[in-house]
């Protein structure tokens, strides 16, 4: 177990270090226009000139990467090209957003899927086919759209949660759940639509299986057969397409946080890239990366919990 663990962080810090190099080796090469962003229009050519070296952008490529990856090492991300604000201060303000949006969809599309694929598995019927069609229709209508949707029908018409804006759960856990309300059910709806399939296939499949007509035939209730036996032996697959899910909810998470005006880690990465500010835009993609890596290992150290078969291997 230790060796696979370790096996795992060896793989992510090459992951992090990839990924970190490609979005600096890109941003660099359309950091034509960064000194004069920060100078603005009036500057003149020494001026700009001189910005550039202060930065570091007349050295080669190989040569920044490898001072802001010695820092980085540290736990130093750098200064806003900006502001000077610490790059690692304005990002750790920025991640309770993110993951309050991402965790809190997980779980919700988690327990909805789990209610509608079992049900489906177990009753088929018209529940079945209910679920085909929610399923279709979920992954029909983006999440922004109905985002958007939701903001006018719901915060606009009805008026019963804000529109945009982000409370702090330790300011109030009430106003909390508010502002996140209508980001994470636009998010759920389109995770549900594929996570409930899978709960599904996999809980006929379980169903279908040997063991599960030999409980039954020992006289054990229905209920124990299902939750017991059937559920756990159907969650490894399942988990699997969750690791993805979470994955593709913390890249969507940047166009609900602009629908929505909130604060995380998705909005001041767009902002950044807007105008060429390298080190908040690295240091947001490696602690995006940072906290897929560490969700993938948890999710495969609870399916090896799960299934022995997994733990063995």
């Amino acid at each position: 177990m230790i060796s696979y663990i370790s096996r795992r962080i060896g793989a992510g810090l090459i992951l992090i270090a990839s990924a970190s190099f490609i979005v600096f080796a890109l941003m660099l090469a359309n950091s034509g226009n960064v000194a004069r962003n920060i100078l603005g229009d009036q500057a003149s050519l020494e001026q700009l000139a001189a910005k550039k070296a202060q930065l570091g952008l007349d050295e080669p490529l190989l040569v920044q990467y490898a001072s802001w990856l010695g820092h980085a090492v540290r736990g130093d991300l750098g200064q806003s090209w900006f502001n000077a604000e610490s790059v690692g201060y304005l990002l750790m303000s920025r991640i309770p957003v993110t993951l309050s949006i991402a965790v809190g969809t997980v779980l919700l599309s988690t327990l909805i899927s789990l209610v509608m694929g079992v049900a489906a598995a177990v009753y088929r019927g018209w529940l079945d086919r209910l679920l085909q069609v929610v399923s279709v229709a979920g992954l029909v209508f983006p999440g922004f759209w109905l985002a958007l949707v939701m903001v006018v029908k719901v915060s606009i018409e009805w008026g019963l949660v804000p529109a945009t804006g982000y409370v702090a759960f330790g300011e109030s856990p009430f106003g909390w759940m508010q502002s996140l309300l209508l980001p994470v059910f636009a998010m759920a709806i389109g995770a549900v639509a594929g996570l409930s399939q899978q709960v599904r296939s996999a809980t006929i499949a379980v169903l279908e299986m040997d063991f599960v007509r030999t409980l039954r035939s020992r006289g054990l209730p229905e209920t124990s057969v299902l939750f017991r036996h059937v559920v756990r032996n159907a969650a490894p697959p399942t988990l699997t397409v969750l690791s993805l899910n979470f994955i593709a909810l913390m890249s969507g998470a940047v166009m609900i946080e602009r629908v929505f005006a909130l604060p995380g880690l998705g909005s001041i990465a767009v902002e950044a890239t807007g105008v060429g500010d390298i080190p908040i835009v690295v240091g947001a993609v490696v602690i995006s990366v940072v906290i897929v890596v560490i969700v993938n290992l948890v999710i495969d150290l609870v399916n090896g919990w799960l299934n022995p078969k997994v733990r063995l291997s």
